[in-house]
């Protein structure tokens, strides 16, 4: 997203006059003109597959999309964790740390579950089971010394110089005309027929509806306004 649409974007807002929300509409319609259009139908580098696909390939093999993992889940895929044997006074040692741990646990060999920011929460595991938190009796280092922050973000992509993103909103644009995705008939998909006197509408939009070209353009009317109201 960073280097291929973000850096295509620019604030047109003072050149054009136009208000934040209509920016805000426009900017929206970009991003959803090159989401479905260009990077659903590229190939992915780390799943060797496009996300299209792979959305695909998740509902039929589970039945439904891929399923949102939870806090918890996140977190510990997260945490590190370093192998330590336990002292006769049932204490463990971590790059210069000392902690209690359950007097059960002297002379095995122990894992120990942390972050690498904070090495005074320390979760103590043997043999797959909790033994809870070692307690911290002599802390001389509060963080992992192979533990680095962020990284700063690497310089952006210069810009194509063309309407790139542009010419993708009209593409997509096309296509969805093309494929009919709203009709007029989606409404009676049931199996009802339409109210016999009752007329398509122009250019596959019901009536009251605005679209978003609408409200960037803002070709709406106090007719329009007044029927949608």
């Amino acid at each position: 997203m960073r280097e291929q649409f973000l850096v295509e974007v620019t604030d047109t807002t003072a050149e054009q006059g136009s208000s934040p929300a209509a920016a805000l509409l426009q900017l929206n319609a970009l991003f959803t003109a090159w989401v479905e259009s260009v990077y659903h139908h590229r190939v992915h580098s780390e799943t060797a597959q496009t996300p299209l696909r792979r959305w695909d390939d998740g509902w039929q093999a589970a039945g439904h999309g891929p399923a949102m993992a939870s806090a918890d889940a996140l977190t510990e895929a997260f945490l590190w964790s370093q192998w330590r044997v336990v002292t006769k006074t049932a204490t463990v040692s971590l790059h210069g740390n000392t902690y209690q741990v359950e007097p059960a646990l002297a002379g095995r060999k122990v894992e120990l579950v942390f972050s690498p920011f904070n090495l005074e929460v320390i979760t103590v595991r043997y043999q797959d089971a909790d033994y809870g938190r070692a307690v911290p009796h002599r802390i001389t280092r509060h963080a992992h010394p192979k533990a680095r922050p962020e990284t700063p973000e690497p310089a952006p992509a210069p810009a194509t110089g063309i309407a790139y993103l542009q010419l993708v909103a009209d593409a997509h644009h096309q296509q969805i005309a093309a494929e009919e995705r709203i009709g007029f008939h989606a409404l009676y998909s049931t199996g009802q027929s339409p109210p016999p006197d009752s007329e398509p509408p122009q250019g596959g939009q019901l009536a009251g509806q605005l679209s978003i070209d609408d409200a960037v353009n803002g070709d709406v009317t106090e007719q329009d306004a007044q029927a949608r109201a």
